[in-house]
């Protein structure tokens, strides 16, 4: 049973996205050329300053354009949500939906494809590249690990509105998407257990028609909130207490894929891109300016919710690496034990007491042994190794400029706020 009609969210998407910018064909041509070379460039840095390594080798970004992107992303949300309302679907037939409930379903999956596509339609103008986590199997049914891409127009776009150096502009976007596609493919495990957390969130969805009916009363009262300039979200308004839960996971991973993709398209440096901090000022701006409609559109979308983790998890990966050094803080994707809670996302030293300071500890402890049995005291040496995680603050040293985030985009996406 189909829940969403994904050529109905497709086509619609692509009918209600703006046109980009006019460009001539060589300026297209030169712009997807470097934007393929500067992905490549990218990777260099990012490896270099953050000190993790690929798992597998990784070619240059795939330049798209706003249609391309759209499909994509209808493609990841096919592969990570139709397993799971089809399960949906066939328990709902086992209860005994009959055949009115097949046409209601395929009216309604119309519909939910339709919303799908006018909000991917708003997106795909803004997002400036993404690392897709969640694609389509190939020809052989092997799942791909991932696929990092450029949305060309909106990067040319943005580039031409803020007036900035575009080689600077096209790198400095580059350093952020290949941050994420260096979190996801340094490890084994991070991209399941993320599919994981979706997967609990959409599996705990499930309501009755009352529970349904004042779902829809609290997302007209969030509208109406949102428009008398309050806050909420329809993200919010639709959350039941266990899925706010499962979220507040996913937020925590996300702020810190996020602030981490940021963190790092900041501080590789003026010597890379030259003039970074002014685009960041000038990125800044623009978004902070965007009109009342704009506004209240991300606030619905819960894009405002999506600045803040920008924001917070930039936040946290300063302090962290401040504290404790570039190496200290990769312990972050050793594990899911390893990940900060939201919690810790806001409050970064109970993290390191939590993961940072009992690992030095044990080091410390396994260094002093040896001299222990030697008839050397061994006291002193595990408080040393915690002093000495103290000692590596400045490792990968803060940006002037703490303007936290890319833009409006979904999780693993970099946008710029128009």
């Amino acid at each position: 049973m189909t829940v969403i009609d994904w050529d109905v969210a497709v086509n619609t998407g692509i009918r209600l996205a703006r046109p980009g910018p006019q460009v001539d064909l060589a300026d297209a041509r030169q712009a997807v050329a470097q934007l393929r070379e500067l992905s490549v460039t990218a990777q260099g840095h990012v490896q270099e300053f953050t000190g993790m390594n690929l798992l597998e080798p990784a070619g240059p970004a795939v330049i798209v354009d706003r249609p391309g992107w759209i499909r994509a992303n209808v493609d990841g949300f096919r592969v990570v949500l139709e397993p799971m309302l089809d399960r949906l679907g066939a328990q709902r037939i086992a209860a005994g939906a009959g055949t009115a409930g097949s046409i209601t379903t395929a009216v309604g999956s119309r519909i939910t494809g339709a919303q799908l596509g006018a909000v991917l339609s708003y997106l795909a103008g803004r997002v400036l590249g993404q690392y897709e986590l969640f694609l389509p199997p190939d020809p052989d049914g092997n799942a791909p690990t991932g696929r990092l891409t450029l949305v060309a127009p909106n990067i040319v776009q943005a580039e031409r509105e803020l007036d900035v150096d575009p080689r600077d502009f096209r790198l400095w976007v580059c350093l952020h998407e290949e941050t994420h596609r260096m979190q996801f493919s340094s490890s084994t495990w991070l991209r399941g257990h993320v599919q994981g957390l979706m997967q609990e969130m959409v599996l705990s969805s499930e309501m009755d028609a009352a529970a349904f009916l004042d779902r829809l009363r609290a997302a007209g009262e969030a509208v109406a909130e949102v428009v008398r300039g309050g806050e909420g979200s329809l993200l919010q308004a639709f959350q039941s207490d266990e899925q706010s839960e499962i979220m507040d996971r996913i937020t925590a991973v996300m702020s810190l894929a996020e602030g981490h993709g940021d963190y790092v398209m900041d501080a590789v440096g003026p010597e890379v891109v030259p003039s970074v901090a002014e685009i960041r000022r000038r990125f800044q701006r623009r978004r902070e300016g965007a009109n009342r409609i704009d506004r209240i559109i991300r606030q619905l979308l819960g894009l405002d919710l999506k600045m803040k983790q920008y924001e917070e998890g930039a936040a946290f990966v300063r302090k962290v690496v401040a504290q404790v050094g570039m190496a200290d803080f990769n312990r972050v994707w050793e594990s899911p034990e390893t990940l900060p809670t939201l919690a810790e996302i806001r409050d970064p030293d109970a993290w390191i007491a939590r993961v940072v300071r009992p690992a030095a500890l044990t080091a410390g402890a396994d260094a002093a042994a040896p001299a222990a049995e030697d008839g050397a005291p061994a006291s002193g040496g595990a408080p040393s190794a915690a002093d000495g995680a103290d000692a590596g603050a400045g490792g990968g040293a803060p940006p002037e400029d703490d303007a936290g985030g890319t833009g409006d985009a979904p999780p693993r996406g970099t946008a710029e706020g128009a």
